[in-house]
């Protein structure tokens, strides 16, 4: 018995308990099954302060300013930021209805798509960007939390440093990672119930601050200095305006490309079903004009020191206004840790957790990538790795081909008829072939394939490709939409398993619907189920 005892005891402490999901299953626990009636409380006025969370914050500027680098100047720069925010939009708009649907986040949904187990490397390519940008945003989010300290005890500038250069920081800015970190891991690990209000509290503070700075550039520059009025020049690597604007357009979608696909994490929580053309104006009409604030502060910049400086924090550093700098600062902190909620921590730890519910759910996956944050040294990423930071930025052409899969299959496929309890089933409808979908992958392959030797480039410019080069300017169009076209062929011509094809979905409890979920068929893990019980009660009667 004390071997039993020994060797199940450490089993059940790891695993999550099969009471906190209501399907009894491997594939379920209480933070990936259908979100409550009652919990359906976001409405139009929560996804825009979500959005204003998302979007104003320093991502945005970092964007803003690989589009003009480009060449063109802010009247050019703007049309190109709306447009690639508008089509962005749609693609959001879409899948945040699947999940605004059947209550369930991005990891459930998507095994409708690629399968139970097919599910799980989709999962990976959507969380390995969130995981490094997190990671990244904790320095810069450390860098104004230092502008901070400086402004109430200015002689925190002159901290002594006790690290060697190789380090890739200094104690002072490695001292506000830690500070910062422990304020952005109390704030992670919230419920996402709560965490609405963090996102109110910084839709109330960091809009007013960007309009301020937006004020003070357009005084400063009496209407915009040579950034915003200068010549337009392509220094693009074709000097060829069409592919300059595609490039553009890209990097523009590439900012939310992540979240095209995962928007279901908090489409979910709607309680109209995401009603309304409320979602798709948000993003265009919000990353539009808050673009417009690191452009005219990048020029003012350029006009009161001579150089053009989009990294924030070294823009607060020379602000003599010790009230400005500390208020500006703190703003961006709380714009930083809404961000990194937003569209890091919590769809990482939603999305991870699909994977393995009996063991992972969002408190475990939080922790997971809060200490990642620290135990990276995010620090010398950005110092020495610019072909990961490259990566990253080219994320987006893995992101086109994964959206256009997923918006083919649920749309133009299954009709956006799905059975919500067979999503939590093992070896139920959604099994395909040993847990995978063969068409979907090779969709996605197929719409990525074309891309790879652009990539490549972006991540070591001495390649030569030829004109693969050019196709990878609008990889994201491309790929979205290759792969919503090779998938819906692929359906045609090699019909999806019938029982995946239901004639009537089977949607979630709504209001005033008393009635339990119900699983259709015998579930393979309830028997699993028993088995469990029964050894932790034997267990604990052993204790």
């Amino acid at each position: 018995m004390s071997v039993l005892k020994a060797r199940l005891a450490p089993h059940f402490r790891l695993r999550v308990p099969f009471e906190s999901g209501k399907y009894a299953s491997r594939w379920s626990n209480q933070d990936l099954d259908p979100v409550p009636p009652e919990e359906r409380t976001w409405g139009a006025v929560d996804y825009w302060a979500y959005w204003c969370s998302d979007m104003l914050a320093p991502p945005l500027a970092a964007t803003v300013s690989s589009v003009m680098s480009l060449g063109f100047t802010a009247r050019e720069t703007i049309p190109i930021v709306f447009f690639g925010f508008a089509i962005c939009s749609v693609v959001i708009t879409l899948t945040g209805k699947m999940g605004a649907t059947y209550n369930v986040p991005f990891p459930v949904i998507i095994r409708s798509i690629f399968g139970m187990y097919g599910s799980f490397p989709a999962i990976c390519i959507r969380a390995f960007v969130a995981l490094m940008w997190t990671a990244i945003l904790t320095v810069q989010a450390g860098n104004f939390l230092q502008r901070c300290i400086e402004a109430i005890w200015p002689s925190f500038i002159h901290f002594p440093n006790h690290l060697p250069q190789s380090a890739g920081i200094e104690s002072a800015a490695l001292l506000c990672v830690f500070l910062y970190w422990f304020l952005q891991t109390s704030l992670a690990i919230m419920p996402i119930s709560k965490l609405r209000i963090l996102f109110w509290v910084k839709g109330v503070v960091v809009p007013p601050t960007f309009f301020a700075l937006f004020l003070w550039a357009v005084i400063i520059t009496k209407g915009g200095g040579p950034l915003v009025k200068g010549q337009y020049k392509i220094t693009s690597t074709y000097m060829n305006t069409g592919y300059s604007v595609m490039t553009g357009l890209n990097v523009i979608i590439g900012l939310f490309s992540s979240l095209a696909v995962n928007m279901p994490d908090f489409g979910r929580f709607s309680k109209n079903r995401l009603k309304g053309p409320h979602q798709f104006l948000a993003l265009p009409i919000i990353g539009t004009l808050g673009a417009l604030t690191p452009i005219f502060v990048t020029d003012a910049h350029s006009v009161l020191w001579g150089e053009f400086e989009w990294y924030m924090p070294a823009v607060i550093a020379k602000f003599d206004s010790r009230a400005a700098k500390f208020f500006v600062s703190a703003s961006f902190i709380l714009a930083t840790i809404g961000n990194q909620i937003a569209a890091g921590t919590y769809p990482f730890s939603n999305d991870i957790t699909g994977m393995a519910p009996k063991y992972i759910n969002i408190s475990r996956a939080t922790i997971f990538i809060s200490v990642f944050c620290i135990v990276s040294t995010p620090w010398n990423i950005i110092k020495n790795a610019e072909g990961l930071l490259a990566f990253l930025s080219g994320y987006s052409c893995l992101m086109g081909p994964l959206a256009g899969t997923i918006v083919c299959d649920y749309y133009l496929i299954k009709k956006r008829k799905l059975h919500v309890d067979q999503l939590y089933t093992d070896r139920g409808i959604y099994w395909y072939s040993g847990g995978w979908n063969w068409r979907a992958y090779a969709s996605f392959v197929i719409g990525f394939l074309p891309l790879l030797p652009g990539f490549a480039k972006s991540i070591d410019p001495t390649l030569k490709v030829g004109g693969a080069w050019k196709i990878y300017t609008f990889a994201w169009i491309f790929g979205f939409f290759l792969s919503m076209l090779v998938h819906y062929v692929l359906c045609t011509y090699f019909s999806v398993p019938i029982e995946s094809m239901i004639e009537e979905a089977v949607y979630p409890p709504q209001k005033g619907d008393d009635s339990p979920l119900v699983i259709e068929g015998e579930d393979a893990e309830t028997k699993d189920k028993d088995i469990y019980v029964a050894k932790e009660k034997e267990v604990g009667d052993m204790a």
